[in-house]
């Protein structure tokens, strides 16, 4: 077999449709575009948001609006009520020991101190934020918090 030999299989290649050359061509007269109407004109059809000058889908139904805070921050919770189960008096609890124990995902993001519950032994708690009633139980507790910076 030679390079001048070579053929694309039966079938493969398509003659493309040429339209509006006379009756005979079976695509005459309407280019097989159908009779009168909109999208026999060029450019006729209309989007998937148009409804024929109905209001639109999206706009009748307040619940596909709004919009998507980009720049949010997903905290992951833990309640100062749960630090009481798992950890000695004076133990130092950071976001990987949290992991560890499955109080959190490791991967799950930044930690949210709340205050939720009671705190009955002195922890030294490390989280990226602390609400107030927290820091108020841990350190009424006799223990100590420290916030760590969000990483970018």
């Amino acid at each position: 077999m030679k390079q001048h030999d070579l053929r694309p299989a039966s079938g493969a290649r398509k003659p493309r449709k040429r339209v509006g050359r006379g009756i005979s061509s079976g695509h005459g007269k309407t280019s097989g575009r159908g009779a009168m109407g909109q999208n026999k004109r060029s450019g006729g059809s209309k989007g998937p948001y148009f409804e024929g000058g109905q209001l639109p889908l999206v706009r009748r139904l307040p619940i596909l609006r709004g919009f998507t805070n980009r720049n949010r921050i997903a905290y992951q919770a833990v309640n100062v009520g749960e630090l009481t189960q798992g950890f000695p008096p004076g133990a130092e609890v950071t976001p990987e020991l949290l992991a560890d124990l499955r109080m959190v995902r490791s991967n799950g993001g930044p930690v949210v101190i709340l205050g939720d519950g009671a705190l009955r032994v002195p922890l030294h708690v490390k989280a990226h934020r602390f609400s107030a009633s927290a820091r108020e139980k841990i350190e009424a507790a006799g223990g100590s918090v420290e916030l760590l910076p969000l990483l970018a």
